[in-house]
């Protein structure tokens, strides 16, 4: 008598890691010139992995690129660099000050100034360069409520814009990528997954991260509930006094518009913990920019951020 074999189930995942992919080898078939967004924050390292499984043990069929304010983390920076070149990938990295010095984008002053909003330009400046037509990015639906929004494949129009009234439906895990010359389309392979979802695969996958995600002792200044690392790009107001304390960051982004949170969690277990007991998104709780207004992620959107 034969024993029964049973039958192989999947973690979530596995399904979450499967769909990914399907979607990345989706456009890497259909579309001419795709690029990969690739900021070296943990959601973009996930896609990073998630392409490396797509495609292995062969190159990238697109490269990898990062939309640089020249305020980042200096940490981010050094991780995104040593991480491309440890895969042999090619990195374009399409800077704001490039597009400040050539007049396409105007420099904000004063102590709340952020060149957050100036990457839209510069993102869409370098589609137009290098011609890309779909350009693939680690956004989730969990962020923020105008991600959750934005179909899984996200059509732009010859100026970058998004409608969210004019999109596709998405049935079965079908995608539809054609589009009109001009026309672009922004790809959130991860869009699904949730941050802790993210954590519990970069445990799994034994992925390296940049140091401020996890705690550690820096100098930061209180701002609107927020902690601010101290950095030469931020101006301080009068009475925001430096001081230091255990940190960590959740989220990747300008050092003038992300803040970090008081913690204590140096490992990826304690993080994961901590992240399953939070009831506050990331970005709600850490990134002014979406602060500005109820529909500033939106409004971001509409005129072609990612």
């Amino acid at each position: 008598m034969t024993a029964l074999t049973q039958p192989h189930v999947l973690s979530h995942l596995d399904e979450l890691e499967a769909e990914a992919i399907h979607i990345i080898r989706e456009i890497a078939a259909e579309r001419e010139r795709p690029v990969l967004l690739f900021s070296g924050g943990k959601d973009s390292i996930v896609l990073l992995r998630l392409a490396e499984k797509a495609f292995h043990p062969g190159k990238f069929p697109f490269p990898v690129m990062h939309v640089d304010t020249g305020h980042n983390f200096p940490e981010v920076v050094e991780y995104r660099d040593r991480r491309v070149a440890e895969l042999g990938e090619r990195l374009i990295v399409a800077s704001v000050q490039e597009s400040i010095d050539k007049g396409r984008a105007v420099e904000q002053t004063g102590p709340r100034a952020s060149r957050n909003q100036l990457q839209t330009v510069t993102l869409l400046d370098a589609i137009q360069e290098h011609q890309f037509d779909a350009a693939m990015g680690g956004a989730r639906r969990d962020e923020e409520k105008a991600r959750a929004k934005e179909r899984i494949f996200s059509f732009r129009d010859d100026f970058g814009q998004w409608n969210p009234r004019a999109q596709r439906p998405e049935l079965w895990n079908l995608y539809n990528a054609c589009i009109r010359k001009g026309e672009q389309i922004r790809v959130f392979p991860i869009s699904n997954w949730t941050e802790l979802d993210v954590w519990q695969y970069v445990a799994r996958e034994n992925l390296e991260l940049p140091s401020i995600y996890f705690s550690h002792k820096r100098e930061v200044f209180r701002r609107d509930n927020m902690l601010y690392a101290v950095s030469p790009y931020v101006e301080r107001l009068p009475g925001e006094d430096p001081f230091e304390i255990d940190v960590r960051f959740r989220t990747v982004g300008d050092m003038t518009c992300t803040g970090g949170v008081e913690s204590t969690a140096s490992s990826i277990d304690q993080v994961v913990a901590e992240i399953a007991a939070t009831r506050i998104t990331e970005r709600g709780e850490t990134r002014a920019d979406d602060r500005v207004s109820e529909a500033a992620m939106e409004d971001r959107k509409r005129v072609g951020y990612f």
